[in-house]
């Protein structure tokens, strides 16, 4: 599954024309998904032109009891440890995005990294910081080695967005993706830690400071973005 922002992310030429500080909420969280957050996660994916945008496997809105179904490894803990799930939230615990590692192998040392943003914070830099932040908690705390995504072939927002943050295109599905009547390609991309680490301090410059998306208690912890000093990680 692959869930990613159907308009582009900020680049330093997009934020002079969209300048963040306009925007009135700019500290985000991301925390672990619960079983309250399925309510809101159903009701993002009634939209149909959205969901077959962002996800490949699904077509039919579902319920919140369907939604529930399907959702049960994110919410749940399981003993393989193979996907953890965070739920984004404004200051106000309002839930604004979904993101997280899916289909973690750690024998690979790799995992897919999905992205959901709700059309109100669409445009703000919440999906370039979050997948940052994500990827700094895949490499530097679970020790992974790469991460890959994948995305329909006319998303231009994910395409922007990968490219920022120094995925590699390393492959094409073709007619793979099925959506609104028509076939699509999927394109695969993949980062190394690697990769990430010698991209990451650029990008940490990039990005204006005046929205940040952290995990819990981040002022201490350290783990937000962009990091607090480039020199974390």
């Amino acid at each position: 599954m692959l869930l990613s922002p159907s308009k582009p992310e900020p680049d330093n030429n997009l934020e002079a024309l969209y300048p963040l500080s306009d925007y009135p909420v700019n500290q985000f969280t991301l925390r672990p998904t619960e079983k309250a957050d399925l309510e809101i996660i159903s009701r993002w994916f009634l939209d149909v032109a959205d969901l077959a945008c962002f996800d490949r496997t699904s077509r039919i809105p579902l319920n919140q009891v369907q939604t529930e179904r399907l959702w049960n490894d994110a919410v749940c803990a399981r003993s393989d440890n193979r996907n953890c799930w965070f739920t984004i939230e404004t200051e106000n615990k309002d839930a604004v995005g979904l993101t997280g590692l899916d289909a973690i192998s750690h024998v690979n040392r790799d995992a897919v990294i999905p992205l959901f943003v709700d059309r109100s914070v669409r445009r703000c830099g919440v999906g370039i910081r979050a997948t940052a932040l994500l990827l700094d908690f895949a490499f530097r705390q679970l020790g992974l080695n790469r991460v890959t995504s994948y995305y329909r072939a006319d998303n231009r927002a994910s395409q922007d967005l990968f490219g920022q943050l120094s995925f590699q295109t390393e492959g094409t599905l073709r007619q793979a993706w099925f959506a609104d009547g028509c076939f699509y390609d999927m394109i695969v991309v993949g980062i190394l830690r690697k990769d990430w680490m010698d991209r990451r301090q650029a990008l940490a410059k990039e990005l204006k400071p005046n929205t940040v998306v952290g995990f819990c208690s981040s002022e201490a912890s350290g783990w937000s973005w962009p990091p607090r000093r480039l020199s974390e990680g």
